[in-house]
């Protein structure tokens, strides 16, 4: 296990939030690097009482380094389509050069949209959902990264999988980002940028 591998989470007023879903995500990566030291991060937060912060828990096999930062959300309303199709980032980690040298590219966008295959990824900072004409909520089946309010989010049948083209783009409704700061964030407009 060369990595060291990351977990964000939003704590507000001293509360940590999803923390059963970072758990799991945490452990399934360490038990991937046949990794058994195994630590309940619910005995290493202590978070601050007051306000909205993002806890950044840092880990590899040996040890786990919690901080914590103020949080402000990034607005984002256009997204340049970035295609890729070599990149993987299948865990958390702190090793994200290859998504930032991506996330350069984004031109006058305020975040990207990696397209991978012609398939649908996700942005630089969270997955994607798109509401279809239908009303139903679908996210990328093959996202680079299955992130945590996803995984809630499948687990409690708000959005579903599936297969999303790149030219499938304009027909949506909405579009929401995902991630554990902003949750299911509906974006008021999003413009997709070539």
């Amino acid at each position: 296990m060369n990595n060291t591998f990351l977990e964000t989470i939003k704590i507000v007023d001293g509360e940590i939030f999803n923390l059963e879903y970072h758990q799991r995500r945490y452990e399934s990566v360490l038990k991937a690097h046949e990794v058994d030291n195994i630590q309940n991060l619910e005995e290493l937060i202590n978070p601050p009482k007051w306000g909205l912060y993002r806890c950044r828990l840092v880990y590899d096999a040996h040890s786990v380094e919690v901080t914590f930062h103020e949080y402000k959300k990034r607005e984002i309303i256009t997204l340049k389509l970035i295609f890729e199709n070599n990149i993987e980032y299948m865990h958390k980690s702190t090793a994200r050069e290859d998504i930032d040298a991506l996330f350069e590219a984004r031109e006058e966008g305020d975040d990207i949209l990696i397209i991978k295959d012609l398939f649908v990824t996700d942005t630089s900072i969270a997955n994607i959902a798109f509401q279809t004409s239908s009303g139903e909520w679908i996210t990328p089946k093959n996202p680079l990264l299955k992130g945590t309010t996803r995984a809630r989010l499948l687990d409690e049948g708000k959005i579903i999988e599936a297969e999303i083209k790149v030219h499938e783009l304009r027909s949506f409704s909405k579009v929401a980002l995902l991630n554990a700061m902003i949750d299911f964030d509906i974006l008021d407009r999003c413009e997709f940028l070539i």
